[in-house]
């Protein structure tokens, strides 16, 4: 991302949200865009999550999953697309360090990718922004001249 994106980049329309990669860089910014949007942030680091039981973990925290729900991908796959007990506008969540979940269980992070996808999808479907930035080192994106 750079500047001239930041001015187009309008969170609160459903029809662009998705799931993004950034760097580490992009996060800040992203979370007061998300502010100003008026939509809930929901910040996670992934710098010391090395599997599927950490990471599924620091959700659960991170989203103040009601007690008593599956900590499994199809629990998560649900509550993603729930979300009843964090009424907001629209949604945004931002992975810092997602290159560390990545290179220790790349199933895992390939698992967490389709899940988010298809959360932002059904999310989508009823107009509601669902935004995901996950942050990779600059080194994984190509240059461009």
């Amino acid at each position: 991302m750079n500047d001239d994106d930041d001015a187009r980049l309008d969170l609160a329309d459903p029809k662009l949200a998705g799931v993004y990669f950034v760097t580490e860089d992009d996060l800040d910014t992203l979370a007061t865009a998300t502010t100003e949007s008026r939509l809930l942030l929901r910040r996670l680091d992934l710098q010391t999550c090395h599997g599927k039981s950490a990471l599924l973990q620091q959700l659960a925290q991170v989203l103040t999953l009601p007690p008593g729900q599956g900590r499994n991908w199809d629990a998560l796959n649900d509550q993603l697309r729930d979300l009843s007990w964090l009424p907001a506008n629209g949604y945004v969540l931002l992975f810092a360090h997602a290159e560390a979940l990545r290179d220790a269980d790349e199933a895992a992070f390939d698992t967490l990718l389709e899940i988010l996808e298809q959360a932002s999808a059904a999310w989508q479907a009823q107009s509601v922004a669902f935004w995901v930035f996950l942050a990779l080192p600059e080194s994984d994106f190509p240059t461009t001249q």
